[in-house]
């Protein structure tokens, strides 16, 4: 069934998949500012490495894949709390190896490894194939991230997807955040549980989700439509911009929508994670209640 035009329901008060009938319109903002890089994540640059006892535990208690790790070897009074934790992991199968200080020190990027530097799995992505699939044929949500860059961002909003039930979430492969220590700890391990696609191309990926039903929904505080109107159930790609620039002019061509959050504050706006939060709860009131 197709969605009508005006920003509401479908005929038949209920949204399903893409149909023949017109796109729904919302306005198209204009494209944002270029977009720098982000800084360099893990020990000396590397994504795969975690330094310090307090970033261990935690990677630890959000039970992040670890592959091995070097603890400094004692050299005079035994360090009872580095012991404990050498301990933890050992207890959940990594390979621990006892090296001198100076090659911990080699390999921090700030020389505060507190004795200890982890190397964590390659963190398994899954392609936009696995979260089309996991989106079945009936209602669905996809959250697709435009170079969002701040890991506990997108973290929070990897655990948002997984509660309201979204089939996977779609992120870039350069300039974008990616699964790391700071997800998992955010993300309550969600990251474990909700297919995570890397893509090179966002339009193109989008172009593929509107061939498998999906309307394209992009999040701007510049769109003329807000939430409460625009047509947010069925099957939904739910595009939400980067931190500084929003969404970008080619991602935001290959949208149906746009919508907003209506507010009645003098902050500026919410950020992207508490914006995609209350976003993908409106799509679930919606396939929830029929409206």
């Amino acid at each position: 069934m197709a969605r009508s035009t005006k920003q509401g329901a479908a005929p038949g008060g209920k949204q399903r998949g893409r149909g023949a009938g017109s796109r729904p319109t919302a306005g198209r903002p204009a494209a944002g500012r270029p977009r720098k890089a982000p800084a360099p994540q893990g020990a000396a640059g590397r994504s795969d490495l975690i330094e310090g006892r307090r970033a261990v535990d935690e990677a630890l208690a959000a039970g992040m894949p670890l592959k091995s790790a070097l603890v400094a070897a004692p050299t005079g009074r035994q360090d009872r709390e580095l012991e404990r934790l050498a301990e933890r992991l050992e207890g959940r199968g990594v390979a621990v190896e006892r090296v001198p200080r100076s090659r911990l020190d080699q390999l921090s990027s700030h020389g505060a490894h507190q004795g200890v530097v982890v190397r964590t799995k390659p963190f398994q992505y899954a392609q936009l194939s696995d979260v089309v699939r996991a989106a079945g044929e009936g209602d669905a949500l996809v959250i697709v991230l435009d170079h969002v860059t701040d890991e506990g961002n997108f973290g929070a909003i990897v655990r948002t997807a997984e509660v309201v039930g979204a089939a996977g979430v779609v992120i870039a492969n350069a300039r974008a955040a990616k699964v790391g220590v700071g997800a998992y700890k955010t993300s309550a391990g969600a990251v474990l549980h909700i297919p995570i696609a890397q893509v090179a191309n966002l339009p193109r990926a989008l172009e593929q989700l509107k061939e498998a039903g999906f309307w394209a929904c992009a999040s701007t505080e510049h769109a003329e439509a807000d939430v409460w109107g625009a047509p947010m159930g069925g099957r939904l790609a739910l595009v939400m911009g980067s931190e500084g620039s929003g969404i970008s002019r080619l991602v935001l061509e290959k949208c149906d929508f746009a919508a907003k959050l209506p507010q009645r504050g003098r902050v500026e706006s919410l950020n992207v994670a508490q914006a995609t939060t209350v976003m993908a709860y409106e799509w679930l009131r919606r396939v929830s209640t029929g409206d």
